[in-house]
C-alpha cells in the first residue's frame, strides 16, 4: 500500500468487531497504523482481498459523478487510440475501476462485474455510462466463475429491460467480425490481441495458415485478409464456427478459409502424424492455468502445445503462442514454449514479446492486469 498497490488482504488488516459486522461490498476509509490515509475503498470480510481502492482521498464520494470522470478519462484515452468505437473501455485496476471491465461495441456495452464492491455500485455505474454514452443496450456479463468467490451469482441479462442482441458487428483492422454478447466467450470478443492479429497478418502474405483456438475467426481472418493463400481454422465450438464463417463470407474470404470443429490437441496430433505443415501457426489457447494450484499442470499443457504447434510449422514457417493466464508468470510461459519447441526438434529465433493493445492498461504495481503474453517465433 505504501508504494501505490491499491489491494489489501484480509491477513494485512486488523479486524473489529464492526468492521467484520460490515456488509460485503460496503465503502470505508483505510488508515495505517501510523495513521497515513490511504483513502476510499471498497471492503469484503469474505475474501482474500479484502479491500480495493477507489479513490486516494477517505472522504471521496462515489456517485454518479464520481464514475463520470473516471470513465470520461477512460474513453478520452480509447478515443486517442482508436478511429472507431470498438475497444475496451474500462480494464478494472488499470482504470482505476476494481472488478469492473466494459467492452464498447459502438452503442452497445458489455459489463463485466466481478466483485461484490463493484456490484453494489451498479447503479451509479450504469447512469454515468448512459450520461456518457448514451448506449442503446448494456448487457451484464456475471457469469465468470471468480463472482462465486464475492459470494455473487452468475447471470447474463441486459439492464433497464432491454433485449441483450446475441449478434452484432465488431470493427477490427478493416475487418467485420460477427459477437455474441449472450453465450459467447468472456464479453463477447477478445479486444486484447488486436495489434497482435494485425502483426500475423503481415507474417501471413502468400503463406498457407493454421490458427488453433480461431473462436470466431479472430486471427484467421485477418491472415487471410493479408493475403493468406490458404487458411485453417480449428476450434471445438460449432456456435464459434458459425460466427467464424459468417464473418469469412462477409468480408468476401471463404474462398481462402475452411473451418474446421475438433479438439486442438487432437487435430495437431493428426495433423503431425500426417507430416502436414504450415507456414505460419498460430496458438491462443483459453487459459490453463486458472489458478495457482494449477500451475504446473497448466505449464504442462503449454509445454506440449508449443511442441505440438512446431511440429507442424514449415521450415521458415512462423509461430505464435499465447497465454491468457495471469497465473503463469511471463518467464515461466517462455520457458514452457522454448522447451515445447526444443523437443519437437525445432531451432527457434524469438521475433516478438507482446502483450494486450492500449486499451487494457496494466496499473504498475499489479502484474495480474497484465495477464495477456504472446511470443513470436521464426522456425528453422
Amino acid at each position: 500500500m505504501r508504494a501505490g498497490a491499491p489491494w489489501v488482504f484480509s491477513n494485512e488488516i486488523l479486524l473489529t468487531p464492526e468492521s467484520k459486522a460490515l456488509t460485503p461490498g460496503s465503502l470505508v476509509a483505510v488508515a495505517g497504523d501510523d495513521g497515513r490515509q490511504f483513502g476510499t475503498f471498497y471492503f469484503n470480510p469474505k475474501t482474500l482481498i479484502a479491500l480495493r481502492r477507489l479513490d486516494p482521498s477517505p472522504h471521496a464520494v462515489i456517485d454518479a459523478a464520481w464514475f463520470r470522470t473516471r470513465l470520461s478519462r477512460a474513453l478520452s484515452i480509447r478515443q486517442s487510440l482508436y478511429e472507431r468505437p470498438y475497444y475496451r473501455l474500462v480494464h478494472a485496476e488499470g482504470d482505476g475501476l476494481p472488478g469492473l471491465v466494459v467492452d464498447r461495441f459502438d452503442d452497445v456495452l458489455t459489463l463485466q462485474i466481478t466483485t461484490k464492491g463493484m456490484e453494489e455500485l451498479l447503479a451509479p455505474l450504469s447512469d454515468a455510462l448512459r450520461d456518457l454514452l448514451a448506449p442503446t443496450c448494456m448487457v451484464l456479463r456475471g457469469d465468470v466463475q471468480s463472482r462465486a468467490l464475492e459470494g455473487l451469482t452468475s447471470e447474463v441479462r441486459a439492464l433497464d429491460g432491454q433485449e441483450a442482441p446475441e449478434h452484432l458487428v465488431v470493427e477490427e483492422n478493416g475487418l467485420r467480425y460477427f459477437a455474441d454478447l449472450v453465450h459467447g466467450q468472456k464479453t463477447g470478443w477478445y479486444f486484447d490481441q488486436r495489434d497482435n492479429r494485425a502483426f500475423m497478418a503481415r507474417l501471413a502474405h502468400q503463406r498457407s495458415v493454421l490458427d488453433c483456438y480461431t473462436y470466431a475467426g479472430g486471427f484467421a481472418l485477418a491472415a487471410a485478409r493479408g493475403g493468406a493463400r490458404e487458411v485453417v481454422a480449428v476450434d471445438s465450438s460449432a456456435p464459434a464456427l458459425r460466427l467464424a464463417e459468417e464473418a469469412a463470407v462477409a468480408n468476401g474470404l471463404s474462398d481462402r478459409c475452411r473451418l474446421v470443429k475438433a479438439d486442438v490437441f487432437e487435430e495437431l496430433e493428426r495433423l503431425a502424424g500426417q507430416q502436414e505443415c504450415f507456414d505460419v501457426v498460430i496458438a491462443d489457447p483459453p487459459p490453463f492455468v486458472r489458478a495457482r494450484k494449477d500451475l504446473e499442470a497448466g505449464a504442462k499443457a503449454y509445454r506440449k502445445l508449443a511442441r505440438l504447434a512446431a511440429s507442424v510449422t514449415a521450415p521458415g514457417g512462423f509461430l505464435l503462442l499465447a497465454s491468457c493466464s495471469h497465473n503463469i508468470s511471463p518467464e515461466r510461459f517462455a520457458l514452457e514454449c522454448a522447451i515445447g519447441i526444443e523437443r519437437a526438434g525445432r531451432d527457434a529465433a524469438l521475433l516478438r514479446q507482446a502483450g494486450a493493445g492500449a486499451d487494457h492498461p496494466a496499473h504498475p504495481m499489479l502484474p495480474e492486469t497484465a495477464y495477456l503474453k504472446t511470443l513470436v517465433y521464426a522456425l528453422n
